[in-house]
């Protein structure tokens, strides 16, 4: 994951578990039990801004996301799905995907929002429980 920022997070650490690892990005699902289903789709290089790739990659990048986007609402079964691509905390390329639902903390708030509410436990536990199914499908998809 070279070259890379002394104090970046994502060139520093994985991010989160690690689904699929590519050439040049990996899959993670992220521990956030608010959010079963969180995944990230990040850029191994360190590199701020989409436009910083070549045409190919960002294909191939966006390609990821979509894959991860499709395996999420599969499994999870979400009301939306939210894609972000912010990085103004972390700015190193990596994308979310998260599974939104009516009666997440957040709804309809973006999940960085203060939480509305929270969540039924069996609720999260019943999303929790999807995961297996989850890591399954995003490993057969790449």
């Amino acid at each position: 994951m070279t070259p890379h920022a002394v104090d970046c997070e994502l060139c520093s650490g994985d991010g989160g578990e690690i689904l699929h690892r590519a050439e040049k990005f990996r899959v993670v699902l992220v521990d956030d039990p608010l959010y079963p289903g969180f995944c990230r789709v990040i850029w191994h290089r360190h590199v701020k801004e989409m436009t910083d790739l070549s045409a190919a990659d960002r294909t191939a990048f966006m390609d990821a996301v979509w894959t991860v986007e499709t395996a999420v609402r599969n499994i999870m079964q979400p009301e939306k799905i939210n894609l972000a691509c912010l990085g103004n905390m972390t700015p190193h390329l990596h994308w979310h995907v998260i599974p939104r639902y009516l009666d997440d903390a957040h709804f309809p708030s973006p999940v960085w929002a203060q939480a509305r509410h929270q969540p039924s436990p069996l609720i999260l536990e019943q999303r929790q429980a999807l995961l297996v199914a989850l890591r399954s499908a995003i490993s057969e998809q790449f």
